[in-house]
């Protein structure tokens, strides 16, 4: 996959600001993030997959900063990350999701082994750490799930551990969906993997649907999460932001979903919502 760094300077503005630049990239498509310094300058180095990488969206978006972008070399950047800064990550002392190469492993119930390479989903980043909370709170006993946007397969690989009938995970980069299926087997758990969409689900029906990805496709995508739900279902979201809560909240309501719960850390927020339609 090869991806565009956008940097912008932000040494001169309030922390609040460079936040509200952050927030507007992550709409924008930017999925990392990461700021640097030399002398006085400060830079917020944001990357985005260059297939959706728009130059006029971007100046429209940075018009009153000051930015430059770059492509980057088609490598693989996030095993280059496992291999230098991906460390053990405990949910909650119930469960650690950990390399093949680490050492020095916390005991917990439930250990999730996962080499990340280009695919999301480690468990350090607020929503996937905020997703596995929820999967460790809740019954998945012969439940058949669904982790759309499955990354890693990290979500899936847990709810496959807490019982889970059937798995099925669906992402859009080939990168993620090879990635995970070498994390299932690691894991020695059964879990499908395909590539594709939103609607690569046709007419299957699941009880409970993982979708962490971002808002923008949340909202697009609800609806058919919600036609894909058996009675009683459960739709679980992730990757927005606390003000963005309302918007989902409407567009599920509308839809005949009604709010169960939310996590929320730092900002990021985890949703639970719960389906009372029959299919």
């Amino acid at each position: 996959m090869k991806y565009v760094k956008i940097c912008v300077d932000v040494t001169f503005l309030p922390e609040y600001e460079a936040d509200v630049i952050t927030y507007n990239l992550s709409e924008y498509g930017c999925c990392s993030f990461e700021t640097t310094e030399s002398g006085k300058s400060k830079i917020l180095n944001a990357y985005i997959d260059k297939t959706i990488f728009n130059i006029e969206g971007l100046t429209a978006l940075l018009e009153n900063y000051n930015f430059s972008f770059e492509d980057m070399p088609d490598k693989d950047w996030n095993e280059e990350w496992e291999q230098n800064s991906f460390k053990p990550v405990t949910i909650d002392n119930r469960c650690v999701v950990c390399g093949t190469s680490h050492t020095d492993v916390p005991e917990c119930r439930y250990k999730i082994l996962i080499n990340p390479k280009m695919a999301f989903g480690s468990g350090s980043h607020q929503t996937t750490s905020m997703m596995l909370e929820w999967i460790l709170d809740d019954d998945f006993e012969g439940k058949k799930v669904l982790d759309m946007g499955c990354g890693t397969a990290v979500l899936g690989i847990l709810a496959a551990r807490k019982g889970a009938s059937e798995v099925t995970g669906i992402d859009i980069d080939e990168w993620s969906v090879n990635n995970a299926k070498e994390n299932i087997s690691m894991n020695g758990v059964s879990m499908n993997v395909e590539l594709g969409s939103a609607s690569q689900i046709g007419n299957r029906c699941f009880d409970v649907i993982f979708a962490n990805i971002n808002l923008n496709i949340l909202l697009a995508d609800m609806e058919t999460y919600t036609k894909s739900m058996n009675k009683g279902g459960t739709l679980y979201m992730s990757g927005f932001y606390k003000e963005d809560m309302p918007k989902l909240e409407q567009c599920a309501k509308g839809l005949g979903l009604r709010l169960n719960g939310f996590k929320e850390k730092d900002n990021w927020v985890a949703c639970k919502f719960c389906s009372g339609i029959e299919n």
